[in-house]
């Protein structure tokens, strides 16, 4: 698909305070060069509208070529049309993850309204029907809100979040085409042009460098196929070397890009290709074809949706296969200005790059960084900053408190990995791990203890540097990290060698995040699962068991009965294998609840029947008297009213005998009520 050439001037940004939101936007670079032609397209297509849901406007490029830094800009500039709000989501995490529709609808929906009751997730969280989609598309029903989704794998992650309300617009970017939605018309990015490559590399390098040496200035630009990224990188490299000429720094990126090829191709014992590739890259020295042109040779396939299938009413064609993450290749300009530029770290840089990327989602901020590489914090933040000055970093807007944060680029994460791997030993790997989930573990004790000063003794002060001040403090943090501090949980357990860690990280934040006034079911859901997978991995039942009977209420308090009653049946299972008979009887007794609330008598009575019989061998009489009425109740459902008297009879003898005079009173009068009824004639 040709690419739009309208031109036109962005203006200023709308100011962060006009629109709420505006701050979620990944804060992009400050230096911003050409790309009015792709504005233009986007604004115009921002105009049209599509029947039966909101417009979708999709931004493709390949990796570095600067997709999320123009969408967010794009965004800033017509905020002020969407007064409701901006919200954000990454739909894909660095090491090319995907992000599951039902987990993104659940992050929206908290950006919209912090206090909005976001619903669970089902077993399974793609679909048009997953509960967190559906109840973000009710939730956007007549309101003007810019959704922003970044770094899109494929349109399954996309369609199920699409309101039916035309007043929206979805923004999504992607390094690959979006089929199966209808009414697209993608905005394909290539290479800068001549004079914005110019213009970039000299606010870059600064000085004269490149206004004295245009020649020097255009053949850098070609080296890097004038993307933002690559130019970026090697502008950072320039400026940690201010006695190489630009021409040198073209000559330079051309042979580390052929050395790539050719190394990636032995690699992989295709000694021919790593030729033809290294004389490829050489001959294109030589070349010196348009920068635009290159780049838009080398673009992604256009997203150009079909014809839908069936009914020609249809908006929404079924859900493809998910795609496969778009890689950068070995002998990508961006993979070469990268390896010039490592080349010239410190040691201590370099190690901290690696490191970060273990951190969760790639984002750290100095408190986690100087956890991972064993560092004081001034120390890590000193280095971050250095990194951000190398372009090798992005910064991610600051924390609450205004902590800075950074993130490592998606296109970068592979290759750091790689280098991780090679470089570093795996016990160092293990140590960094473990470092970071004590110093979570730490600060979300510190943060309980301020939060709740006479729930128990705090934990040992943190150094100044990383220490919270305050409750109002501690409070920001949970809820600003709080995706964070899930995902360091996840990482950690799903890799299963750190589970002690993993799991004091887990009850801290249990302990914690209720007493934000804030804290998510969705997220509680999140952390039960994962003692459940520990617990099980670990053969501990009865923690199996607590976690699965956690889990059940969270599904009951959002009314999924059926969904509860799988949960309490399987922590009975493991009850029983702990031979625990005061969790056998709560998990009976909770499945016999489930059973009542869907109106079924009959089974909410055996279950009520076989946890009173254990409560009684229990000697439980508080209990057994609850569950005598919770019988008769059952029964009386069933019209059984003289099995149902006699179970009331029996419950107020053992609330008489237990001195329970309110209980008395309850059941005195449900038994009376029952009595008039028969009367009566019911």
């Amino acid at each position: 698909m040709a690419r739009k050439t309208a031109t036109m001037d962005p203006g200023p940004d709308t100011p962060a305070s006009a629109v709420p939101g505006l701050e979620r936007l990944p804060a992009g670079p400050a230096l911003f060069a050409g790309r009015r032609a792709e504005l233009a397209a986007l604004r115009a297509a921002a105009t049209r509208r599509v029947s039966g849901r909101c417009p979708v406007l999709v931004l493709a490029g390949r990796p570095g070529s600067g997709r999320t830094a123009l969408a967010a800009r794009f965004a800033r500039t017509v905020a002020a049309d969407y007064p409701d709000g901006v919200l954000f989501a990454r739909l894909s995490a660095p090491d090319g993850g995907r992000v599951p529709p039902g987990r993104a609808a659940r992050l929206l929906l908290e950006q919209l309204d912090p206090q909005a009751a976001v619903p669970l997730s089902g077993t399974a969280e793609d679909g048009r029907d997953e509960p967190g989609c559906v109840a973000l598309r009710e939730a956007l029903a007549g309101l003007r809100v810019l959704l922003v989704l970044d770094d899109v794998r494929d349109a399954g992650q996309v369609w199920p979040l699409l309101a039916d309300e035309p007043g929206c617009l979805v923004l999504a970017t992607t390094a690959g085409p979006l089929t199966g939605i209808e009414d697209i018309d993608p905005v394909i990015l290539g290479g800068l042009d001549r004079q914005a490559s110019g213009e970039l590399l000299a606010d870059l390098v600064g000085g004269t460098r490149i206004s004295c040496d245009p020649v020097g200035g255009a053949d850098l630009a070609e080296a890097c196929a004038a993307r933002p990224a690559a130019l970026r990188l090697m502008a950072g490299w320039l400026r940690g070397n201010p006695k190489t000429a630009v021409t040198d720094a073209a000559r330079e990126l051309n042979l580390v890009v052929a050395e790539e090829s050719a190394a990636a191709g032995a690699k992989g014992g295709k000694a021919g290709k790593a030729g033809e590739a290294a004389r490829a890259a050489a001959e294109a020295v030589k070349k010196k074809e348009s920068p635009q042109q290159s780049a838009q040779d080398k673009a992604a396939e256009p997203a150009v949706a079909p014809e839908p299938a069936g009914d020609p009413s249809t908006w929404v064609k079924p859900e493809p296969e998910p795609a496969e993450p778009v890689p950068v290749p070995d002998n990508d300009p961006l993979i070469g200005a990268f390896t010039l530029i490592y080349r010239t770290l410190s040691s201590a840089q370099a190690r901290m790059l690696r490191t970060l990327t273990l951190a969760p989602a790639q984002t750290a901020d100095p408190r986690t960084a100087s956890a991972l590489v064993g560092c004081p914090a001034p120390e890590a933040a000193a280095t971050l900053a250095a990194l951000v000055e190398r372009e090798l970093l992005g910064e991610e807007a600051p924390a609450a408190d205004g902590t800075p944060r950074y993130r490592v680029p998606g296109r970068l994460y592979p290759r750091l990995v790689k280098l991780r791997e090679q470089e570093d030993r795996s016990a160092e790997t293990e140590l960094a791990r473990a470092r970071l989930l004590e110093r979570l573990v730490r600060l979300t004790e510190s943060a309980r203890a301020l939060l709740d000063p006479a729930g128990g003794p705090g934990p040992e002060p943190l150094p100044v540097a990383l220490r919270l001040r305050s409750a109002e403090h501690a409070r920001d943090w949970l809820l600003g990290e709080r995706e964070l501090l899930l995902g360091a949980v996840a990482d950690a357990i799903g890799q299963g060698d750190l589970d002690g860690s993993a799991g004091r990280l887990v009850t801290a934040l249990l302990r914690s995040l209720p007493l934000t006034g804030a804290a998510a079911p969705a997220d509680l859901y999140r952390l039960h699962e994962l003692v459940l997978t520990v617990a099980e991995r670990n053969g501990r039942p009865r923690r199996a068991s607590a976690a699965l009977l956690n889990l059940g209420d969270l599904q009951v308090a959002a009314g999924r009965w059926e969904r509860a009653a799988a949960h309490y049946r399987a922590a009975l299972e493991h009850a029983r294998t702990a031979a625990d008979e005061p969790l056998c009887a709560r998990a009976l007794e909770s499945a016999a609840g489930c059973h009542r609330a869907l109106g079924d008598a009959v089974r909410a009575a055996d279950w009520y029947g076989r946890a009173l019989g254990l409560r009684q061998s229990l000697g439980d009489h508080a209990a057994e008297a609850r569950l005598l009425a919770r019988v008769a109740e059952a029964h009386t459902a069933q019209r059984r009213f003289e099995e149902a008297d006699r179970e009331y009879r029996a419950a107020l003898a053992v609330l008489r005998r237990i001195g329970d005079e309110r209980g008395r009173e309850a059941v005195g009068a449900a038994l009376a009520d029952l009595r008039e009824r028969v009367e009566a004639g019911w």
